[in-house]
Formats: C-alpha cells, structure tokens, sequence
C-alpha cells in the first residue's frame, strides 16, 4: 500500500510527489532492487556504524525506542531508522539523534531518485536507500534499523553485518506477503512468520529473541543454529520479571541490581525494554552501565503506543476529566496486549470508550473479539486517503462482538464531539491504526519531536 508522505517543505514534497509517482505504489518484497540502488550510489550500507537490526510483529519500533535511549543515556551518537512515520516523514530518519531536517532530506531523495528512477522501485526501497546514504555521510556511534516488513525479503536486509539483531513480539499480519506460497518454506502460518522475521540473522552475527511457543521458538533457533549465530532467548538466558510497577532484568551471567521503571504505559513494554538490554548485553562494543540502562528505560518515550494525549485541539473537544488515549495497534497480537493493559490498568473502574478506524485489509473482527470485554461505547470512523474499512461495516462487526452501544462518524473531532454529549467522563481510546493515530496527534498539535 502506498505511505501517503506528506510535507510542509516544497522541496521534500516535490521528492514525495516524484517518487510516488516513479514507485509501483505498493509493497514489494525482495532484495534485487534495493541491491542496485545501492549499488549506484555507492553501497552506503557498507559504510555504517555498530549496527542494531530489529524485526517483529509488534513492539520492534518500541524496542529501538529503548536501544536508542539507553545508547544515548551511555553518550553515544546514535542514528536510528524507523517506519511508519506518523505526521511527517522526517521522523522515520534521526541522524545522532536529531530528526533528519527539510533541506538534506530533500537533497538525498532526489540524489537517489536521480540515480535510479528507472528501476520503479518501491516507497520504502528508495527510501531506505536514502536512509542508508545519510548515515553513511553523518558521524555516529551506532546505528538502529528497523525492519519495514517481515524480515527476510526487506529491504533493510540489505546491510552485510550487523552487530546485533532483535526479535520482538510475533504474530499474524501482513498475510498477502509473508505467508505467500513459496517452496521451501514453513507451511504453519507462525512458523512461517517467525522463519521470514528471523531471515535477518546473518552468519555469525548474535541475536536477542523474546519467548514464543515451542514451535515458533524452534523456528528461530533453526534459523540462528544455521547462520552460526549465538541466539539469546527470553525465558532461557534472560528474563524481564514484573515487580511494583517496574521489572526487574536478569540472564545466566549477569542482573541489573535496581528495579527498572518504564516511562511507556503496558506489561508488553516490560518485555520490548528487556529485548533491549538483552542486545546491549550480548552485542561487541562496550556496554552501558546499570545507571544508563536504567535511565535510558525511564526516558523512553515512543509516540502512538498507549500515549495520552496532552492538551490540544483534539482533546480540547472533551472535558477536563476525560482522558484521550492513543494507540496504533491493529493486529490480532497487539489486541492480546492491548486487552492485558486495559483489563487491569484503564477498564478497572469502567470500561472504556473505543474510537475505532482500520484498514480494509485487517481482521476486525478478530482484533475487536479480543478488545470488546473492556469496551464500553464505540464510534468507527474513517481514515482519509487509505483503502479502509467502511465506518457502518465496522459499526455492525463491533455489534455483532457484543458491543452494544456504537455509532458511526466522519471523522475524529466528531467522534470525539459524539462521546463528549453522551455520558459520564470515562478513558477514551483512539487506535486501530497508527495511520489514525497520525491524525489524532496532527489535530492536536502533537507532531512527534
């Protein structure tokens, strides 16, 4: 599906109008292109720093957030990569730190696109490429890539070695490409998840995994055992143990004497800060002492994962009581968690109010089975310049989940509006989509820094 990037500089917008135009207007997986992109611009990937590369489901961009504040709580320089962005595109790239500015982005989009518009590469190929060129060019200490989509065939997979990669939460989503047919390959949809997620290992390299179920697990260690790689599993070599409202972060060699205390709202973040130290553990080069762990865990902030939005005019909609809650999960997985965090945390006194928008290609249904215990009203609505689902279909899959109070609406200030002349203060959340999520923090105000 196409990014729909968008900016307020002319310059970048000329590039986004260019290479939309150029680009197939879809995903497409494979290496060939982004090899040759590479190629012609002098094969950056080659030229980064200490390299962190992390794939998932969910949670890969909430565990770069930790790698990278802990690395700079460690004062190290850091460039990061992630995807998607969700006001502008410049947030997709930080050189050491800083958001990538209008003026060099621009110039490296049509450096790239100069040099190979006649491959008709994709969005997120020519994108990647300009990336890579940037932090080639630009002093760091490390660098932090995130996997685009599945792992194997991404085009992030082009870089030779990293020092470290990352396997975050699993699950089912993007069926049209990681489960297409292929020989060779896993037929067990999670399997075959976890065999695309995992094809990132290169040989010799280390790898840091969550715990999964014994089949998915085998998987991974399968796929590390053959590239030679030391795996480092949840569960088996380390562990991120609840205590208060914190963890505690130990493995077979070492523990992290204080308790750990996450900014980021949810027991899943618990887990993704504990992947985190366990590739800052295992990975060549030197390693952050407890101190900076510690506080690069509390200072981790990473936009559009159960955010509350702070005063705005969004939230300006509804009363001071309210509170306004945003979240871009929109999977079966980040259903699972989702529910973990309402049940015990927000729902406790009431249920909450459910502003619901998601692409057509997603299982409503099944996300909303999951959500629909802690929901008390929902209001579906659209999201503009995206193939989604229709708000009265949406409406009538909430209803027949066990919703009983829901409506429909246009857009966000009018759902919001909706719920605020209809009962009592309650917790309201935005989610479904971090396209919708995008929305909400652009009409609040909110742009991510």
């Amino acid at each position: 599906m196409p990014d729909h990037a968008h900016s307020q500089d002319p310059a970048v917008q000329t590039q986004l109008d260019r290479l939309a135009a150029l680009s197939p207007g879809r995903d497409i997986l494979g290496l060939e292109r982004i090899a040759e992109i590479c190629a012609r611009i002098g094969n950056p990937q080659d030229k980064l720093p200490r390299t962190f590369h992390v794939a998932g489901t969910n949670g890969k961009g909430s565990t770069c957030a930790f790698l990278r504040s802990i690395l700079e709580a460690q004062g190290r320089r850091v460039h990061s990569y992630t995807s998607p962005h969700l006001v502008r595109f410049n947030e997709r790239i930080r050189l050491a730190g800083t958001l990538i500015d209008d003026a060099l982005l621009a110039s490296l989009l049509e450096e790239v696109l100069d040099t190979a518009a006649d491959l008709h590469a994709s969005f997120f190929e020519v994108t990647t490429a300009a990336a890579f060129l940037a932090f080639a060019r630009t002093p760091a200490d490390d660098v932090i890539i995130e996997v685009g989509l599945g792992g194997r065939l991404d085009a992030t997979n082009i870089i030779p070695a990293p020092a470290m990669c990352g396997i975050a939460s699993l699950g089912i989503d993007h069926e049209a490409f990681l489960l297409a047919p292929e020989a060779g390959t896993p037929g067990e949809p999670a399997a075959r998840i976890a065999w695309e997620k995992a094809g990132i290992i290169k040989p010799g390299t280390r790898v840091a995994a969550l715990s999964y179920p014994s089949a998915v697990m085998d998987v991974i260690a399968g796929r590390a055992a053959a590239a030679g790689a030391t795996l480092f599993a949840e569960g088996r070599d380390w562990n991120a143990e609840p205590e208060g409202d914190g963890f505690r972060w130990s493995s077979t060699s070492d523990a992290i004497a204080e308790v750990l205390h996450p900014r980021m709202a949810g027991q899943h973040q618990r887990r993704n800060a504990g992947l985190a130290i366990a590739m800052l553990r295992l990975a060549p080069g030197p390693r952050p002492a407890d101190a900076d762990i510690a506080r690069g865990v509390a200072d981790t902030f990473w936009p559009g994962r159960m955010q509350l939005l702070g005063s705005g005019p969004l939230t300006a909609l509804m009363p001071a009581e309210h509170n306004v809650w945003i979240d871009g999960g929109h999977n079966l997985d980040a259903a699972l968690q989702l529910a973990d965090f309402l049940g015990p945390t927000l729902a406790r006194r009431e249920p909450i109010d459910l502003v619901l928008g998601m692409l057509a290609n997603k299982d409503a249904a099944g996300f909303l089975a999951v959500l629909a215990p802690h929901v008390g009203r929902l209001v579906a609505v659209p999201i503009p310049g995206h193939d989604h689902h229709d708000p009265a279909d949406l409406a009538q899959i909430a209803r027949d989940t066990g919703i009983a109070q829901v409506s429909a609406q246009n857009d966000l200030p009018s759902a919001l509006r909706a719920l605020a002349a209809d009962g009592p203060a309650r917790n309201i959340l935005i989610g479904g989509s971090l396209y919708l999520v995008g929305q909400a923090l652009e009409l609040n105000d909110e742009p991510p820094a």
